[in-house]
């Protein structure tokens, strides 16, 4: 009778553990499934996006640079998040934009 006992309770431990050891949540993916950071499929938007920023306004002035713009001035943060000011590309003044994700825009 106690060697009946002792082997139940050593299959229910034994079968307890291998429970434990599935878990309920699915193998996580691979790479960012976020839009906003996996993005190398999509085309720039339109317009910039709206969100909180946190460029400085020299790494703002840095990016735009990055993308082929001269000149970069008058760059100030609207209400949107939005970094606005002007540059040169190909010759030609232009409205440009940078946004939270790091979108370069021109008007």
């Amino acid at each position: 009778m106690r060697n009946a006992i002792a082997i139940g309770l050593s299959l229910g431990l034994l079968a307890g553990t291998a429970l434990a050891q599935q878990s309920p949540h699915p193998a996580a993916a691979d790479g960012p499934q976020n839009g906003a950071i996996n993005s190398s499929d999509k085309a720039p938007p339109a317009d910039p996006v709206a969100g909180r920023n946190s460029f400085t306004q020299g790494e703002a002035q840095s990016r735009i640079e990055a993308n082929g713009f001269t000149n970069v001035s008058g760059l100030k943060k609207d209400d949107s998040g939005v970094w606005r000011g002007q540059a040169t590309k190909n010759g030609k003044t232009v409205q440009v934009s940078l946004d939270f994700q790091g979108n370069v825009v021109t008007r």
